[in-house]
């Protein structure tokens, strides 16, 4: 049973989103106090996901996120009554993995709960093939081949380790920082124009447009979300 976290001090809300979540099958912990949540930041890893109210008393969500990330990678899922670009840029520049606005749609929740819980069991599958719009991509041979023609090139061992990255966390949105500390580690030659400029290639490539992608998209100050057409 998938376990989540959720970091909320409306306690109205609070059971409303356990209980939904527990009728779909997750086990819940709910903490309401913010400095709770804070001491508690080392413990996150045993979770497949923390939802986290942006506006706790005590200790904000945004620094809960912050010390959550100095020992876990858990996924994290902010709600916030602050819906503007500027807020949502602000909680995944500092490690969130989405950012849904009070009032929010139930279900909607729970679709988001689901893409972020499930992204964790499409990282531990190893991938072979996967098709993106007209293209197969074959990760085991560096081949990219066009469905309707057979026209085939290869693509660089980076080129296929980025697409692999973006794969594992489709609708998540991945920060330029992350993706050059995953793949290049302490190389410091790589810059965040260099991650721009794989984008760039990938729409030319996948893309029927690719001034109004369908799969790669910029999400300003902050990187990149790789989303499928279902």
């Amino acid at each position: 049973m998938k376990k989540i976290c959720l970091i909320e001090d409306e306690e109205s809300l609070a059971d409303l989103i356990r209980m939904n979540l527990e009728l779909e099958g997750y086990r819940v912990d709910v903490i309401t106090h913010g400095t709770e949540a804070f001491l508690r930041a080392f413990e996150m890893e045993q979770f497949d996901l923390i939802i986290l109210d942006v506006m706790l008393p005590e200790v904000s969500g945004l620094t809960i996120c912050k010390e959550i990330r100095k020992y876990s990678r858990v996924p994290i899922l902010f709600l916030s009554a602050k819906g503007t670009t500027q807020d949502r840029i602000a909680g995944l520049k500092i490690g969130a993995n989405d950012y849904l606005p009070k009032p929010f749609d139930l279900e909607e929740l729970l679709l988001r709960v689901q893409v972020l819980v499930e992204g964790i069991e499409e990282n531990t599958a190893p991938l072979e093939k996967v098709v993106i719009g007209n293209h197969q991509v074959d990760f085991t041979t560096f081949e990219v081949k066009h469905l309707n023609t057979g026209v085939s090139i290869d693509l660089s061992k980076r080129e296929i380790e980025l697409l692999k990255m973006f794969y594992n966390r489709i609708g998540v949105v991945v920060s330029r920082e992350d993706i050059l500390d995953e793949l290049w580690g302490n190389d410091q030659f790589p810059t965040a124009r260099t991650i721009d400029n794989y984008i760039l290639s990938f729409r030319k490539l996948f893309e029927e447009d690719p001034k109004n992608p369908k799969f790669f998209h910029s999400i300003r100050g902050v990187g990149y979300k790789f989303t499928l057409e279902n």
